[in-house]
């Protein structure tokens, strides 16, 4: 390591992101991005901002954005925060909640990846919750008694990689029990048949909802997300804001992201076949000996009985396809697959009896 580093640097394990790979043909079902484009409203909004205000700095408060954000959800403007994706947002979320005195972090041993790389960056005690042996969050580790709070309690809803998700209810329940804990709940998925919490923060002061535009609005590559909670949980995401960058948004990605908020029926149509695509898909998966779970986001999480994951992974990749496959205990044996189109899909299974055949 080079000398010049702060002191931290070395011993940070940086998040490693699914295979960006560059082969002919590729169709890449490994990084859970969506088969459907942006909506052409969002283009055209981007295309006209590219003009002479490019020499202006963007509306540091997003003020346009946020009102859509705010209207879409039935929330106040001061509800509503916004970021360069919701990675940043969630980075700003372990400096601003979750740096108290040394108390843990829950969070489920098997999630997101980035959130133990976050644990690390900032020095946040994390204290991973086992998931029950199928995979579910296991609510009652969540509100029991406790001799030290926890700082904070952070859920991908639906999870990541299993795509399981949590009712209303279980969530009402944590916040209800954890007065003092923030309770941040990442939905990047949602929007592919779970429940959004939003519904809940007009009751619970602790509680945090995290959105991306990454996903259910095909905006992977402009990096938006947002945040939505009681305006005191957002003025605290704000005053990070500006002690970190003041401008996270560009108006290019300002104007794009108003537009695909604003596109309902656009987000509708697509997240509907996207649905559509992954029941069909889970289908054709079990006829082909995978057990799948029952997924809630817009990717499927299964495992072959009589072949290694790590096996079928490589095998694909031969064929131009990736799928994603985690090392990491409990969850080997298990690929996570992107749903594609209806085409994308018919080529994955087809690709999948030649590699099972073998």
């Amino acid at each position: 390591m080079n000398s010049l580093f702060s002191d931290h640097v070395a011993a940070l394990q940086p998040y490693v992101p699914g295979e960006q790979a560059r082969l002919p043909n590729l169709l890449k079902l490994n990084t859970n991005e969506n088969p459907w484009g942006p909506s052409l409203r969002v283009l055209e909004a981007m295309r006209a901002a590219i003009s002479d205000d490019l020499r202006l700095y963007p509306d540091h408060q997003a003020l346009g954005l946020r009102r859509a954000i705010a209207r879409r959800h039935d929330m106040d403007v001061d509800q509503v925060f916004v970021g360069n994706g919701s990675d940043e947002i969630l980075a700003h979320v372990f400096s601003a909640f979750f740096l108290r005195s040394g108390r843990p972090l829950w969070l489920p041993d098997i999630s997101y990846g980035f959130y133990p790389t976050w644990c690390r960056l900032y020095g946040v005690p994390a204290h991973p919750m086992a998931l029950a042996d199928d995979f579910s969050v296991q609510v009652a580790d969540y509100v029991r008694e406790v001799e030290v709070e926890p700082c904070g309690i952070l859920l991908a809803n639906p999870n990541a990689p299993t795509g399981l998700a949590l009712g209303l209810d279980d969530i009402a329940r944590i916040a209800a029990a954890r007065p003092d804990s923030t309770v941040v709940i990442d939905e990047a998925y949602v929007d592919f048949g779970a429940e959004s919490a939003a519904s809940l923060i007009a009751d619970f002061r602790n509680l945090l909802v995290v959105h991306t535009l990454s996903k259910s609005r095909s905006l992977a590559g402009l990096r938006v997300g947002y945040a939505l909670g009681q305006p005191d949980l957002i003025a605290g995401l704000v005053r990070i804001k500006d002690s970190f960058n003041s401008y996270p948004l560009d108006r290019v990605a300002l104007a794009g992201a108003q537009a695909a908020i604003e596109d309902e029926a656009w987000f509708e149509r697509t997240c509907q076949a996207l649905i559509a695509a992954r029941e069909q898909l889970a289908l054709d998966l079990q006829a082909l000996g995978f057990e799948c779970l029952p997924s809630k986001a817009n990717f499927i999480f299964a495992f072959h009985p009589h072949h290694r994951a790590a096996d079928i992974a490589a095998g694909l990749r031969d064929q131009g396809i990736l799928v994603r496959h985690f090392s990491t205990p409990r969850i080997d044996r298990f690929l996570r697959i992107t749903v594609g189109t209806p085409e994308q899909c018919a080529r994955l299974c087809k690709a999948l009896g030649v590699v099972l055949a073998r």
